[in-house]
């Protein structure tokens, strides 16, 4: 495993990340165990969660399994996701809650407190703003950064991060204290932020952190045509808004996999881990998180952090994601 800092902050992390948000969905409390010791034994140090993962949940399994091997674990989770009353700006309803994206100082310190004692740790690695303000004007990212600063500064943070804002938003965050790391939707298949936050990023010593970065799935290589999801599975029906799961566009990837034998023979590894050496590739994503449904799976999402692409394979892959296009 090859290790990258959090931009200025001192910390080094894992270059793939453990996403944490099917621990706080999965039924079984020991197989979600099983997988986060296992990335630990692969090398995985950064693991990524929310208080919103399962209301809580996936924070309190995840402070379980590093009992005894905090040493091991480089905690990243986040702080805006509010539920317990209705301050801040309504979000909608998750699973029958109401949800609001509430970033006032009082209701941050809650957070940080419930996370602290859930995750049964006294400092949290990285608090990464879950999502931007609906209303800036009820909370000024001012107030936002100089509460995070003041926690940093008591020792109850020790890096800081925000999560799916906009350019405009992170130079804000920027102006007004430290900031560490970003966190946003990046893949073969989303590459958007190639041209904004990874190169940004890049030059400022900010650590981009992807999620979503194997696609649900889909650059994995093992959505074939006639793979049938389970009733309850979310991915059975996304076409619309995810459209490279409609069988003419994932014909199409398939394809491109297919022309990438040669790559996978040469490193001897599958295509999600030449996706996620492809991902951390140079300037691009400085940590790849990737959630994992066994312990079989994480080390295999650990194993793609050991592969260092040559330029030339970088490239081609490019090229052939270029080529590949936009889904119809």
């Amino acid at each position: 495993m090859q290790y990258r800092s959090l931009g200025g902050s001192g910390i080094d992390a894992s270059r793939v990340g453990l996403g944490t948000w099917l621990t706080g969905v999965e039924a079984d409390e020991r197989a979600s165990i099983r997988v986060i010791h296992a990335a630990l034994d692969a090398g995985i140090t950064l693991i990524d969660t929310a208080p919103s993962y399962g209301w809580g949940r996936a924070e309190e399994i995840l402070g379980r399994a590093i009992r005894g091997r905090r040493e091991q674990a480089v905690i990243g989770t986040k702080c805006g996701i509010w539920w317990a009353d209705a301050r801040g700006s309504f979000n909608g309803q998750k699973e029958g809650r109401d949800t609001y994206i509430c970033l006032q100082a009082e209701t941050m310190r809650l957070e940080v407190e419930a996370s602290l004692k859930r995750l049964n740790i006294e400092a949290i690695d990285l608090l990464q703003v879950h999502k931007p303000a609906i209303e800036p004007q009820l909370t000024p990212i001012e107030e936002t950064m100089g509460c995070l600063m003041d926690l940093k500064r008591e020792g109850k943070v020790r890096a800081i991060g925000v999560s799916n804002v906009t350019m405009e938003q992170l130079g804000c965050y920027q102006t007004y204290g430290n900031l560490d790391t970003q966190q946003c939707h990046y893949n073969m298949l989303n590459r958007g932020p190639e041209r904004t936050f990874l190169p940004y990023c890049h030059g400022q010593n900010i650590a981009s952190l992807t999620y979503t970065s194997l696609e649900q799935g889909l650059l994995t290589g093992k959505v074939t045509l006639d793979r049938e999801f389970d009733p309850e599975d979310f991915r059975r029906d996304v076409g619309e808004w995810m459209p490279w799961f409609k069988p003419q566009n994932l014909a199409r990837l398939l394809s491109t996999f297919t022309g990438w034998q040669e790559l996978l023979e040469h490193y001897q590894c599958s295509i999600a881990q030449l996706v996620i050496a492809w991902t951390a590739f140079e300037s691009r994503a400085s940590h790849v998180l990737c959630g994992s449904r066994s312990a079989q799976q994480a080390l295999e999402n650990a194993a793609g952090g050991d592969i260092v692409l040559s330029d030339a394979d970088a490239a081609r892959i490019t090229t052939d994601l270029d080529q590949l296009g936009a889904p119809n």
